[in-house]
């Protein structure tokens, strides 16, 4: 492998990556504004909705003695201080923070904002390449001004159409938007030019780029590579001997800032999942009721995402890994399109009686493939009313 390092990234294109500031309880602190200032856990069930009292006054309920296998789906940046992120299981978080105030979710709140947000940036600059609820990669090249007018503008578009905050960064490519937008959270704003690349970006942690995981993360720990400094000084061969060839380019490529991907603004998904990795492994008859409430919430959360992005589905799969880290899948291909959480719920249940469940779960996934843009199905299957049904 060539150990030429490569070349510094052009100035040419104008790439912003937008992050909106812990998203969910943000829209959760417009509903209750009493809460701001207050550490605040997102991921209960509907037994945690505030009270309203005769005299307007609410009742929240508290972290303190949270029993089950929840997880917290995110936090205000208070609960962060204490300790408390987005994917930890409650009972852990009510350990860290138990006078944390504790709310349900509300997906149908959340996607709302999400499209008012993401409208409203589309008035600035509509090239636009959708990232999820809470996230936007915006081309700027071609949009006159300069690059911190045009952030501040997008930032103020924001804030009047949600009433929420963003962060934004900006650099030459989509790399580094991304890094940057997470450097000066919350309302954040930071522009990555000439020189700003070894300043800002070098003495950061490897596993801060988008693509170094965990196991690459501990692989590159243990040569003694600990920063986006230290990789990109690294031997090319060094990294190609504990990497391979085409990861190992890539890796330099990323260290020292570059990347071609353009901002797409539309593109087909093959597929859907859902799945959630349990704070324990679960025993398939003591845990049944939890096994089974995960997995209507799991189908319920896919139908959500199918009919926000106007898609259906034909294939439907499970997805399960054991104590044992054996991990199994199992499909079945439906005679119509469904974007229903029942009929999921039910082929991803019939798949399941064809995986031997002689071991604790650790996790949990179902899948929707085949897909088609919901206006080309004319066959796909009418909304059901949702309902229980068992994991069995």
């Amino acid at each position: 492998m060539d150990s030429e390092p490569p070349a510094a990234p052009t100035a040419e294109r104008r790439i912003a990556h937008l992050d909106m500031d812990a998203f969910y309880a943000s829209v959760e602190l417009l509903r209750y504004p009493e809460l701001r200032g207050l550490p605040v856990v997102i991921g209960g069930g509907r037994n945690t909705q505030p009270r309203t009292l005769a005299d307007g006054t609410r009742v929240y309920s508290r972290l303190r003695g949270y029993a089950g296998r929840g997880v917290v789906t995110t936090s205000t940046y208070e609960a962060r201080a204490l300790g408390v992120f987005s994917a930890m299981g409650m009972m852990k978080a009510a350990q860290l923070a138990p006078e944390a105030v504790l709310l349900p979710v509300d997906f149908a709140a959340y996607r709302q904002y999400s499209r008012l947000f993401k409208a409203a940036v589309a008035d600035v600059a509509p090239c636009i390449e959708d990232r999820g609820i809470d996230e936007i990669y915006i081309d700027l090249t071609d949009i006159p001004g300069g690059a911190r007018d045009l952030a501040l503008r997008l930032k103020s578009a924001v804030a009047q159409a949600t009433g929420l905050s963003c962060s934004i960064g900006i650099s030459p490519n989509k790399l580094l938007s991304k890094i940057a937008s997470e450097l000066d959270k919350p309302d954040g704003l930071t522009i990555i030019g000439p020189g700003d690349l070894q300043r800002r970006i070098w003495p950061l942690p490897v596993g801060k780029v988008n693509g170094i995981g965990p196991k690459a993360n501990a692989k590159l720990a243990a040569i003694g590579i600990l920063t986006i400094a230290d990789l990109a000084a690294a031997p090319a061969d060094l990294l190609q001997n504990h990497f391979g060839l085409t990861y190992a380019r890539w890796l330099l490529d990323v260290a020292h800032g570059i990347d071609g991907r353009r901002v797409v603004t539309h593109s087909e998904p093959k597929s859907i999942s859902r799945e959630t990795t349990f704070e324990r492994d679960l025993h398939v008859q003591r845990d049944r009721a939890a096994l089974s409430e995960v997995f209507v919430r799991l189908c319920a959360q896919l139908e959500a995402d199918l009919l926000r992005k106007a898609y259906v589905g034909r294939t439907i799969g499970i997805k399960l890994r054991f104590d044992n880290f054996r991990t199994v899948t199992r499909d079945l291909t439906l005679p119509v399109h469904t974007a229903d959480a029942a009929a999921i719920h039910r082929a991803a249940g019939l798949c399941l009686k064809r995986i031997a469940l002689d071991h604790k779960i650790r996790l949990l996934g179902v899948r929707v493939s085949s897909l088609l843009p919901a206006g080309q199905a004319a066959d796909a299957a009418e909304p059901q009313e949702p309902r229980q049904l068992s994991l069995y």
